[in-house]
């Protein structure tokens, strides 16, 4: 094989989209499952019963298609409102009528109704595809900045503006790493909160431990790490929220909020700016 040297015009040159086929077979049934449905003027539980009948990864792939939920999003919502005992086919087998109730309170007969019986225009194809594409990435960042923006509100009501947001901070031996929010400021901060909010579970989920680690190893023993979460999806990656779990059990962390902790978040707070007269 000759020798030669390849330039990077003539890499870039030579690329070419890979294409791939996006409907495996499940999809394929999918849709054949949909498409089979009759339309009428409204939907019932038996009708859901229906889609569920045969393959039941199939028919829950369809119900949250009718609700435009992404998996994550519709395994947080089953367990959430069924609780412990699992959401996939034996804990429909075993307890039928509560998980038809539940899909019926998500809101699926309404949303079969109106879907089915939806007279469609040619820009409804390049709206799904943009929600599925650029909304999705902007509902992810929206989720995150919301959470943000929900404990800087907090930090504002108690320390007004003696705070810095999305910083670098120096910590012990000039240590530093990235925080969310820093109080006083980032030098040298007596409290460090990180925020992360989740709607989906990946790898993204397993890098906040690094996040948090990192802030540990950076900062002072006498600054307060407060780490402020959220999202149904943390029960799909309890491994990953049992480690974040363990260091505040070992005092690295000290204290692990949710938005439904608003009011102790507050409190805490205002007692570690009366402890650290800030």
């Amino acid at each position: 094989m000759e020798a030669v040297d390849q330039t990077l015009d003539d890499v870039v040159a030579s690329l070419s989209p890979l294409t791939v086929a996006w409907m495996d077979e499940i999809a394929a049934n999918a849709i054949a499952k949909l498409s089979a449905i009759p339309p009428k003027d409204n939907y019932i539980r038996t009708d859901i019963a229906e889609l569920l009948e045969g393959n039941f990864e199939e028919g829950i792939l369809c119900c949250r298609l009718f609700l435009a939920l992404s998996k994550d999003s519709m395994e947080g919502e089953l367990r959430r409102e069924l609780g412990a005992g699992g959401i996939g086919l034996r804990r429909y087998q075993a307890d039928r009528e509560a998980f038809l109730h539940v899909l019926e309170r998500l809101g699926l007969p309404d949303a079969m109704t109106s879907t089915i019986n939806y007279e469609p225009i040619w820009s409804d194809i390049l709206v799904e595809r943009l929600r599925a594409g650029r909304g999705s990435a902007i509902s992810g960042q929206r989720r995150g900045r919301g959470l943000e923006d929900f404990a800087e509100a907090i930090v504002k009501e108690v320390f007004a503006d003696a705070y810095e947001t999305r910083c670098t901070f120096t910590g012990t031996g000039n240590k530093t790493a990235k925080c969310d929010l820093a109080i006083p400021a980032r030098a040298r901060p007596r409290i460090i909160i990180e925020v992360k909010g989740y709607a989906a579970t990946g790898s993204k989920m397993s890098d906040i431990i690094g996040d948090l680690d990192a802030i540990i190893d950076a900062k002072r023993h006498d600054t307060a790490l407060l780490f402020v979460t959220d999202g149904m999806t943390w029960k799909a990656r309890l491994a990953d929220l049992r480690k974040i779990v363990l260091r505040q059990n070992e005092g690295k962390i000290m204290r692990i909020y949710t938005t439904k902790m608003r009011e102790i978040f507050l409190d805490d707070l205002r007692t570690l700016k009366s402890e650290f007269a800030l």
